[in-house]
């Protein structure tokens, strides 16, 4: 019986040594996500919207709202999210159909257009313009955040938007969720 209880004890003790040792590895194989996620490294960090060409802007806003569930506006629907790294903040993505043939996404001939959420526009710019990409005018500020637009290499008109989402959790406006 004695034997029995030594070796339950001896067990039990190299089974949390193991533990302990398994959280510790695990610990320091795991990327220090602070250093990844920098807030001023100029990169896309998701989509902030998506532009299509529409025969009928207003009858397709209907036809999404009354089929779908799309909570619309002028502009088209506001979706909301929140952000995985910080999961108080709320997000947003625009989706917005424009009358065909718009100016809006000229010079592209294609019939959408998608709008990418970034950080440090200034230096995305910066990369961008290093690499050749064409940037089709100057950075415009807002109080929501900041634009730009380029080409990428198949002809297709990108947005680039650096957000304030803040701005737009403070208008409280009906948004899509």
């Amino acid at each position: 019986m004695k034997d029995l209880i030594y070796s339950l004890l001896i067990s039990f003790i190299l089974i949390s040594c193991n533990s302990n040792n398994n959280e510790n590895n695990v610990r320091e194989v795991m990327p220090d996500k602070s250093v990844e996620n920098s807030d001023s490294i100029p990169k896309v960090t998701g989509i902030g919207g998506i532009f299509f060409f529409s025969e009928n802007p207003e009858e397709t806003k209907k036809w999404y709202a009354e089929n779908l569930g799309l909570v619309t506006n002028e502009w088209g629907s506001t979706f909301e999210f929140r952000n995985t790294n910080r999961p108080d903040e709320i997000n947003y993505l625009q989706w917005s159909p424009f009358k065909s043939g718009s100016e809006y996404f000229a010079p592209s001939k294609r019939e959408f257009m998608i709008n990418y959420r970034v950080q440090n526009i200034e230096g995305l710019v910066k990369k961008l313009e290093a690499n050749g990409v064409r940037i089709l005018d100057t950075l415009e500020t807002y109080d929501y955040g900041k634009f730009i637009h380029i080409m990428d290499a198949e002809g297709n008109k990108i947005e680039l938007w650096e957000p304030i989402d803040s701005v737009l959790t403070k208008i409280d406006a009906e948004t899509t969720k």
